[in-house]
């Protein structure tokens, strides 16, 4: 009976169009409440759920934002899927937890992927890091996705199903070039090695994994001493950081990273026509500066 139901869930999300990631947090919420309540899905009542929610907060010592994810996971199933209209749903609200950002510096980003131990894990997060991209959007890039002739990638999909374009600094189609030539993948730009060294990297139907590339990366700060919290999402923190420090409109920072909310900058983007076109050269250069 769970089973069907959580295929149910499955299609219900996957016709809602969320992103595989979301698809995957969502369900694993649902199991997870499963596993505590232990009895069917169907079974499962409001009070059930106030228990879980209580012990997830007090006992296990969730953050707000791993509530967040279970809420929105557990709302969409039975709301959804089960079809249940709970007032608990609207009764529950969990804060949202005001931090700010870890950030590195330029001399911080540089001596980090300078380190990294191979060519791929250099390469993906100097990727990563000049294009301001999400962990996922990286691991999908794709051959075609690159625009040599006009200097831009183009992100499909990216988070909300929206796609945009991004300028591509030479010193990172240098590297994606220099890696593509040790794999030749016809589609990926990050294929995954396998087990043999990488000897089918070029014909792959897969891409590098999320643990391979973050792996390195925390091994890599754990051998620098580096203190701060550094995981992939933090690169894309410093590039925003970076551009804005370089006097980078603000609103063609939020379009880079691929930012939904634009309302309360709207008013500018027709007066900052022109400003917009050469921020789009300073974005490589200031890139570039961090490497030179």
């Amino acid at each position: 009976m769970n089973g069907d139901l959580y295929d149910r869930f499955l299609s219900d999300l996957e016709l809602k169009g969320y992103a595989k990631r979301s698809i995957d947090s969502y369900v694993k919420s649902v199991r997870q409440l499963q596993r505590f309540c232990n009895k069917p899905l169907s079974k499962i009542t409001q009070a059930d759920l106030r228990a879980y929610w209580l012990a997830c907060k007090t006992e296990y010592g969730w953050s707000s934002a791993t509530l967040r994810i279970s809420y929105s996971g557990i709302k969409h199933f039975f709301s959804m899927t089960l079809v249940r209209k709970w007032k608990l749903f609207s009764q529950i609200k969990w804060k949202r937890e005001e931090s700010l950002p870890t950030v590195l510096s330029t001399k911080e980003v540089r001596r980090i992927i300078c380190h990294l131990p191979t060519l791929q894990s250099k390469v993906f997060y100097l990727t990563l890091y000049s294009l301001g991209l999400r962990l996922q959007e990286a691991i999908t890039l794709q051959i075609g996705d690159i625009d040599k002739d006009r200097k831009v990638v183009h992100i499909r999909n990216g988070k909300g199903s929206r796609d945009r374009v991004i300028p591509l600094p030479a010193i990172t189609l240098r590297g994606l070039r220099a890696y593509y030539k040790t794999h030749r993948n016809p589609k990926w730009l990050f294929p995954a090695l396998g087990h043999d060294r990488g000897k089918e990297a070029g014909t792959t139907l897969r891409t590098v994994s999320h643990n391979g590339v973050q792996g390195a990366l925390r091994r890599t700060v754990k051998q620098l001493g580096i203190r701060k919290r550094v995981h992939p999402h933090v690169f894309r923190h410093s590039y925003a950081t970076h551009l804005l420090e370089a006097n980078v409109p603000i609103h063609h920072v939020q379009k880079l990273l691929g930012h939904k909310d634009l309302k309360s900058t709207m008013v500018y983007l027709h007066v900052t026509t022109r400003a917009k076109a050469h921020s789009h050269e300073i974005v490589c250069v200031v890139i570039q500066g961090v490497f030179s």
